[in-house]
């Protein structure tokens, strides 16, 4: 069967109904913090709350991408696994950007919502993560799925973490700590998809250079 060695690889490429079933309630959830958490960063001036608003909508995204292309080719899911590995960095070049906007502006979150909200995130991250559990070990087209719901899941205890450091310093820094914070692990989250989507174009391309 050489002709379908470009269509599979040695990893779960998402191609089961119970799989796709779970992305749908991941989306759902996602998309409704996302609203959620970005009303409430902008009404308590939190750059952590809009910041992990954003990777909210960012997963909404990545699950919707995944969905799409599961059963394609492996050139495909590694070129979409890319896509989202790119677009964490992106998302962590904003954070950093508005983080250094309100070190000028000095505004201090409200402590009280960014608590309340973080630990409503935390719970809707922790029903993902469970979600997600035994599909963490995937291609890079499923694997950034998993990965960026282990990142909500820690940034949203960050957030709550930096809630208790406003409130007990009535001052901005410990909330533009966290900020920066996740935008490192955006990062460093960016990074390993994209060497496990490289990986796999590299492979997709010596098999279709095989059976060329």
């Amino acid at each position: 069967m050489a002709g379908d060695c470009c269509n599979t690889d040695l990893n779960f490429d998402g191609l089961s109904r119970s799989y796709k079933r779970v992305l749908w309630a991941v989306i759902a959830i996602n998309a409704t913090m996302f609203l959620a958490e970005m009303g409430a960063g902008i009404f308590a001036g939190s750059q952590a709350l809009k910041a992990d608003a954003l990777d909210f909508l960012g997963d909404t995204v990545t699950y919707a991408l995944t969905l799409f292309v599961i059963g394609m080719p492996l050139v495909w899911r590694a070129r979409a696994a890319l896509l989202k590995g790119v677009s964490l960095a992106t998302m962590g070049l904003w954070v950093l950007g508005s983080t250094a906007y309100n070190l000028l502006v000095l505004g201090v979150p409200q402590a009280e919502v960014m608590g309340a909200v973080g630990l409503l995130a935390l719970v809707a991250n922790l029903t993902s993560v469970m979600l997600l559990l035994k599909y963490r070990h995937g291609d890079a087209n499923v694997r950034s799925v998993w990965l960026c719901s282990r990142n909500d899941a820690i940034g949203n205890v960050a957030v709550i973490v930096a809630a208790s450091g406003v409130w007990a310093t009535a001052a901005a820094w410990p909330d533009l700590i966290v900020a920066g914070l996740l935008a490192t692990l955006f990062f460093w989250s960016s990074v390993q998809i994209v060497r496990q989507a490289m990986g796999e174009l590299a492979s997709a391309w010596r098999c279709q250079s095989k059976l060329g």
